[in-house]
């Protein structure tokens, strides 16, 4: 029975010593979390242009062949 103890006690300290090195991981990747985040804000109003000279190049293909067909 105490040896059985001591081999659970074993395994808790084993998966303690995970969990800590897991959230040590954590912490390393936050900062980097952190960049990427950045970098998507910094990014996403070169996102939303894009998508407004998509949206008026689709405009203007479809007046092209609107005139084009109406002749």
């Amino acid at each position: 029975m105490y040896r059985d103890t001591l081999i659970l006690q074993g395994d808790a300290l084993t998966m303690y010593r995970d969990a800590l090195a897991l959230q040590g991981d954590a912490l390393t990747m936050y900062p980097h979390a952190l960049a990427l985040q950045g970098n998507a804000l910094t990014m996403y109003p070169h996102a939303l242009a894009l998508q407004r000279i998509a949206k008026f190049n689709s405009l203007r293909i479809n007046e092209i062949q609107y005139l084009g067909t109406s002749k």
